[in-house]
């Protein structure tokens, strides 16, 4: 058995069974290992970023992480702008990353990078195979970190004669330590808290967003009169009818600012430090108001569910109903982001996933969903632009026989629009609304937040037309079908007919 052979079998043993590839030379064992090992599902991508994008999605959906096969350090580094979004979305993962034989690399060829360095910045665990014996236990190891709570992107860096020589050695699967949960102190201490104080937030994040758990936080609320928010960017949220929502901190930070008004104890739970995206000439870099006390129930490492629930029971809180919402109709008339959500709410398949990368247009989807068909709720959760196509790829493939929408803004779609093949390839039910502005509208904002005065020239830089984009010409380019809707009737129309189909298509939606 030669160590390629040896990194397939071990992976499977540990429950890593889809593998997302960019291969190249390097890399050509491990491929061929893979046409002799039966069991690993082998999806194609035609960018490492749309590879990586991919993993981050099915992992989010599958809860087990998925393997990536990258080509070199150059070939990492075309997907480390989504490898951001997966580290910040707290995602599982393992790298397979190839390299020169160890005993080449002494020469520099061309391909030779720092790849170990530039692993270290996305990456929870990274490791050099030396030689083919080592390489199943460098796997089992790497899908344990992977798995360790709250998910890890775990990087194996692998030379290629590592791969071919003779002497690989399967690895069992290494225990996973259980995800860590509050005291019985803490629990008390923070109840104490809501029983005793006025203008508490309850702050969700992390798997303090999945439904037993937001279902928890309410009977909380309704227990003590906290309010109850979740973070802004957020990896993977149940909601819709028959379940709680939450309202999500707006990225803006005006908005963010009022939301967080009159707060005075900010209870996390899974979440992180507040912090506002960017830094602005005269504004605070929190919410947070500056008076107010930030405590700490689960850690993003933590068993929020747990923690939730045991919080809810020492507080004797009581199980509320999920709001009784009425799902509206379909809107009409002119595309609006207000009717455009509207339509979405009435017209969302049961059981979807919604993926929004919808940047600026889409500020009113989350909001209105509320009332939406029961569906999962995914984002890019590092503010990498092009997370969004690919995220869809892969969560359809983590969660099969259900529809995936995918809300994506139109220059944001140009970064990874070769996702579109692989779904074609694939066969994936996903119906992407991609919204055309034809600028970088989000930066057109931002100027104003920033205190710039923009010109023609750096207008210019922000503008998408000129030629304008054709997306159902591309999408046809990559064998996906598409329409171009210039009406919320049109719109209704067609995105009623993608999800009523098997199989990918596009609505480019004037906007």
């Amino acid at each position: 058995m030669n160590g390629a052979e040896s990194l397939v079998h071990t992976l499977l043993n540990c429950g890593v069974d889809t593998c997302f590839a960019n291969p190249g030379t390097s890399e050509m064992h491990f491929v061929a290992a893979l046409d002799r090992i039966p069991g690993m599902h082998c999806v194609l991508g035609l960018f490492e970023g749309v590879v990586t994008g991919a993993a981050d999605g099915y992992a989010r959906m599958a809860g087990k992480p998925a393997a990536t096969l990258l080509h070199c350090g150059p070939g990492l580094g075309n997907g480390l702008a989504n490898l951001h979004n997966a580290k910040r979305g707290r995602t599982m993962m393992v790298n397979c990353v190839g390299d020169q034989a160890t005993y080449h690399r002494p020469f520099d060829p061309p391909l030779a990078a720092d790849t170990e360095g530039w692993a270290r910045g996305v990456s929870g665990f990274v490791r050099t195979t030396k030689d083919a014996a080592e390489v199943g236990a460098a796997a089992a190891a790497a899908v344990a970190a992977a798995r360790t709570s709250p998910g890890n992107i775990a990087t194996l860096i692998l030379p290629s004669d590592t791969c071919w020589n003779e002497g690989g050695i399967i690895a069992a699967p290494r225990p996973v330590p259980p995800a860590p949960r509050a005291t019985k102190e803490r629990i008390a201490d923070i109840a104490r808290l809501l029983r005793e104080e006025k203008d508490v937030v309850l702050l969700l994040g992390g798997n303090a967003l999945r439904a037993p758990a937001v279902a928890d936080a309410h009977r909380i609320a309704a227990a003590t009169g906290c309010r109850v928010i979740a973070e802004n960017f957020c990896q993977r949220i149940e909601r819709g009818a028959g379940r709680f929502s939450a309202t999500r901190v707006p990225y803006p930070i005006d908005p963010a600012l009022e939301l967080y008004k009159g707060a005075k104890h900010v209870v996390r739970a899974g979440a992180v430090h507040p912090v506002i995206f960017f830094a602005y000439p005269g504004k605070p870099q929190t919410p947070v108001p500056d008076d107010a006390t930030q405590y700490v129930l689960s850690l993003p490492e933590g068993d929020q569910p747990h923690d939730l629930a045991a919080l809810a029971d020492e507080l004797g809180a009581q199980p509320v109903p999920p709001p009784n919402v009425q799902r509206p109709k379909p809107a009409s008339g002119v595309v609006a982001s207000s009717s455009i959500a509207q339509s979405l709410a009435a017209l969302l398949p049961d059981n979807a996933i919604v993926v929004d990368e919808s940047v600026t247009f889409g500020r009113a989807f989350y909001p209105a969903l509320a009332s939406a068909a029961a569906h999962d709720f995914l984002q890019v959760t590092g503010g990498a632009i092009g997370g969004g196509l690919p995220l869809a790829t892969g969560a359809a493939i983590g969660a099969p026989g259900r529809r995936v929408i995918n809300l994506e803004a139109d220059g944001s779609a140009m970064y990874t629009i070769q996702a579109l093949w692989t779904q074609a390839r694939e066969k994936l039910d996903i119906t992407t609304v991609i919204f055309s502005n034809r600028k970088y509208a989000i930066l057109l904002g931002e100027y104003q937040n920033v205190g710039a005065n923009p010109g023609r020239t750096a207008l210019d830089m922000l503008d998408l037309g000129d030629p304008d984009l054709d997306f159902v010409k591309i999408a046809a380019g990559m064998g996906v079908d598409g329409a171009r809707a210039t009406s919320v009737d049109e719109f209704n129309d067609f995105f009623e007919r993608a999800n009523g189909r098997k199989g990918p298509f596009v609505i480019d939606l004037m906007c």
